[in-house]
């Protein structure tokens, strides 16, 4: 099966901090793709530079994170701008946002904490 993690479920899982044992399972089987967004980099290495979030390891060791979980690098495409433009407002946040036109866009489910997610019509996993 394929999923993509949303930007905090993956900063749980690099810093080893509240994922569900269900959840785990799912991100550590072997059997399914992991989609990391191109978004989700984007917004964490935005944050980390303005002083917005502060991280228990170095940049520069999350390439290395990702390729020892096997976590797939997802490219935001023109289909995804497509389903961003239409997307209605119930959440704010640019970086969500995108994530939740590429996870329409791909078909794939979305596997987050945020509750404001849950109002699009969309596949989740809810951490």
């Amino acid at each position: 099966m394929r999923y993509l993690i949303d930007t905090h479920i993956l900063l749980w899982h690099a810093e080893n901090q509240k994922l569900s044992s269900e959840l785990l399972d799912i991100i550590n089987n072997p059997e399914n793709i992991i989609y990391v967004s191109h978004v989700t980099l984007w917004e964490i290495t935005i944050k980390v530079s303005i002083g917005k979030l502060s991280l228990n390891f170095n940049i520069g060791e999350f390439e290395k994170m990702l390729k020892a979980n096997q976590f797939t690098i997802l490219p935001f495409n023109f289909m995804c701008y497509q389903h961003l433009v239409s997307l209605p407002f119930h959440h704010q946040d640019p970086f969500d946002r995108m994530l939740i036109a590429q996870a329409k866009s791909e078909k794939i489910p979305l596997i987050t904490h945020d509750s404001k997610i849950k109002l699009y019509d969309l596949d989740l996993i809810s951490a």
